[in-house]
Parts: C-alpha cells; structure tokens; sequence
C-alpha cells in the first residue's frame, strides 16, 4: 500500500477531502521524523513505536579487493510494532 493509497482510504472513510488528508499524513510523518531526529523515540499505543537503535563500532570487509574497513557507531530508525499488533496479523494471514 503506498501513501497515496493511505490518504484515499481515509478520505473515503472519513469523508474528508483527499487534501486534506494528504497534509494530515504529510504533517503526521514530518512529526515522527523530527522527533527521532531530535532523539525522541515516537510510540503509538496499539500500534507499534518508531525507535532508534545504536549500531556498535564494527569491522567490514570487501571481498572484491579483500580489504577491511571499520564501520563506525552509528543510529538508525527502527520500528517495533506492539503486541496486539502483531497477534492481529499472525492471526489473520495465511502463510503460503
């Protein structure tokens, strides 16, 4: 499902024009990366939290040139869905 699938799905739940949504969405996900930007992990109580993990400092290789190189620490966002999310899903999809 894409963002503009999202915003139609909600306009024609809601009843509100698709602009509208749009700049909820748009406003919404600006939020959520402004947060972990600054630090802040984002939950979202139901659904799962938006949090940032710490990468350790690590040794990489390239097999091509058969050199390593260190990998610094570094942070990356991540997210966690909830519980009840995730019991939802296991529950509902069929696995091929």
């Amino acid at each position: 499902m894409t963002k503009a699938e999202i915003v139609a799905e909600i306009a024609s739940k809601t009843g509100i024009e698709k602009v509208a949504v749009q700049a909820t969405v748009e406003a919404f996900m600006d939020t959520v990366k402004n947060s972990m930007i600054n630090g802040q992990n984002v939950y979202l109580r139901g659904f799962g939290s938006f949090i940032i993990k710490k990468r350790a400092e690590k040794t990489g290789r390239n097999i091509s040139r058969n050199t390593t190189l260190i990998i610094p620490a570094h942070n990356i966002p991540s997210f966690k869905p909830a519980k009840t999310f995730v019991t939802k899903i296991k529950n509902s999809v069929k696995v091929k």
